[in-house]
Order: C-alpha cells, then sequence, then structure tokens
C-alpha cells in the first residue's frame, strides 16, 4: 500500500510539472502583450517598455518560469497584472461557489445515470430501454452551453421560474437566493454529464448480465436482485469508478464553461477576464488549480479502483500490474 501510494504520488507531482511548463508555454504563444492592458491606447514605446518592466513580461522566458515555479512551491500564484492583487485568495472565494455547483452537478448526475443506465441494459429489448439509450446518444452531442441557453430560454425567460443568471452579492449568507441561482446551472451540466454516464452504466450492466457468475448464482437459488447485490455490483462498479472520476473531472472543466453562460463569478468569469486582459498570473492561477483539482480526482479515483477490485489489490502492496 505505502509503495504503490509513494509511486502513485510521485507519477502525480511529475504531471504537475510537465502540465505546468505546458501551460506556461502556451499561454506565451497568445497574441499580445499584457502591457498593453496597462497603458493606453497610443502610449509611446518608453511607456510600453516600462509597464513590461513593472510586470516582469521582458525578462527571458525561463527566468519567468523559474519565478513562477518558486512562487507555486511557496503556495504563492502571484499577482493580478491588473489589480496587482494576489491571486490565490481571489481563486479560493472564486471556489466557494464553483465546488458546490460541481459537486451537486456531479451527484444529480450520478442519480439519473445509475438507475437509467440499469434499465436501459436490463430492459434493453423493451421500447422504453432503447428510448433511453437513444437519449443518452442524443446527449451526448449536445454542446453544454446550448443546453445551458435552452434552459434560460424556457425557464428563465418565458415561464419566469428561476433566474437567468447571476449570483447574489451577498453569496452563501442568502442560501435561498443562492440555491435558486445555481438550478439551471447544475441541471445543465447534469443532463449533459449523465448522457454519457448512462452509456458506461449501461455497458457495465450488459458485462454483468451475461457473466458466468451470475448465471450460476442464479442456478444455486439466488434471485435476480441477490445475485446482482452480491455478485454483480462490485464487478459492474470497476469500470464505473474509473469513469466516474473522469466524468468529476469534466464536470469541473464543464462548470467553468457554464459559469460564463450564467455569469456566474466563479473560476469561469475569472478565466475569461484573465484571458482577455492577458493576465497571467491570473490565467495560470486558474488554470494550475484546475489542473490539480483534475489530477487529484484522477489519483482517487485511481485508488478507489483498486480497493474496489480484489484483482488489483497486488499493485496496492507495489506488486506489478
Amino acid at each position: 500500500m505505502t509503495r504503490y501510494l509513494l509511486r502513485r504520488s510521485l507519477f502525480l507531482a511529475v504531471s504537475l510539472v510537465l502540465a505546468s511548463i505546458v501551460l506556461f508555454a502556451l499561454l506565451r504563444l497568445l497574441p499580445g502583450d499584457p502591457a498593453n492592458a496597462l497603458t493606453a491606447v497610443g502610449a509611446s514605446p518608453e511607456q510600453i517598455a516600462a509597464a513590461r518592466s513593472s510586470i516582469g513580461s521582458d525578462k527571458p522566458l525561463p527566468e519567468q518560469f523559474t519565478h513562477w515555479l518558486g512562487q507555486l512551491a511557496s503556495g504563492d500564484l502571484g499577482s493580478s497584472f491588473i489589480s496587482a492583487l494576489p491571486v490565490g485568495p481571489e481563486v479560493v472565494s472564486r471556489l466557494d461557489l464553483t465546488i458546490p455547483l460541481t459537486l451537486a452537478a456531479f451527484v444529480l448526475a450520478v442519480l439519473i445515470a445509475l438507475p437509467a443506465g440499469f434499465v436501459a441494459a436490463y430492459k434493453r429489448h423493451t421500447w422504453y430501454g432503447g428510448l433511453l439509450s437513444g437519449v443518452s446518444q442524443l446527449g451526448i452531442a449536445i454542446p453544454v452551453f446550448w443546453l445551458g441557453m435552452i434552459l434560460i430560454a424556457v425557464f428563465a425567460l418565458n415561464a419566469g421560474w428561476l433566474p437567468a443568471g447571476g449570483f447574489p452579492l451577498d453569496g452563501w449568507s442568502l442560501p435561498g437566493e443562492a440555491i435558486r441561482s445555481l438550478v439551471l446551472p447544475v441541471v445543465t451540466i447534469a443532463l449533459v454529464m449523465s448522457a454519457s454516464l448512462i452509456r458506461y452504466v449501461r455497458s457495465a450492466t450488459l458485462d454483468v448480465l451475461g457473466s458466468d457468475y451470475l448465471r450460476t448464482a442464479r442456478s444455486l437459488g439466488s434471485s435476480f436482485g441477490q445475485a446482482m447485490w452480491r455478485h454483480g455490483l462490485r464487478n459492474a462498479s470497476v469500470p464505473v469508478v474509473s469513469v466516474l472520476g473522469i466524468e468529476l473531472a469534466s464536470t469541473l472543466l464543464g462548470a467553468v464553461v457554464v459559469e460564463s453562460v450564467f455569469a456566474l463569478p466563479g473560476l469561469g468569469s475569472m478565466l475569461v477576464t484573465g484571458i482577455a486582459q492577458h493576465d497571467y498570473p491570473v490565467v495560470q492561477g486558474v488554470l494550475f488549480v484546475s489542473t490539480l483539482a483534475v489530477l487529484l480526482i484522477g489519483f482517487l479515483a485511481d485508488l478507489v479502483q483498486r480497493i474496489v477490485d480484489p484483482r488489483l489489490r497486488g499493485s496496492l502492496s507495489g506488486g506489478l500490474r
């Protein structure tokens, strides 16, 4: 167990460093200079040079990258070029909205996908089993931002049941208003996510339904429910757990997009503003935190999968896989 955790943690650290290098390089390939956001239109070359010197964009790229890594090592995400405020506390404050949005959408998607995926597999020869499969295929093809706009038009603009966007200025101090403002974003993400998750649950269930061990359990006198609970559930959960980790990471990234559609002051709006202003510390901070979250989710999903599946427990003790 200890050897596996150490090896997996080392892989996590290396992945984070590589992601940081790619993130830093890609941002510097974007056209435009962040110093332009600090100077007025028609600024002289001397003024632009002074702005570049003040934010350090005139330094060689290796020196800029080394400085950024040093900040990350000390837990500092840097300061915004535009506002000069620390990026770290701002990211943390935005997570107060992004994390509840992500978790609520993930839980709702799982609650929809698990029973729907099972029914789609178990009743695959019925019209409603086929309908569930068809709807899930259609849901995979729908862009999350397009579905968000449809829900806004139907339930906010036409019906007037829910707000079209925004978040209370007092945040979670007004829980009722805060929850109402997140209903449509949560449903938007959950519907798109559950569509793909239904396919995985259906596939895993079909593998179990056609397995020899389930037929053997039934032949020994177990009911279908007992056989599924004792033998099928764990086997079906192994591939689903891995997919759930991927889907949770996708939910986090999807939340960033949906926040822009619903004008929510989370990481999404912070990222869009940072990109528009070429505010490298803000963009780097948001993307670094998002990347770290995705890698941690993958790490935890991998660990849970090995705990659930007895065949992989040898890798927990350091065995080869």
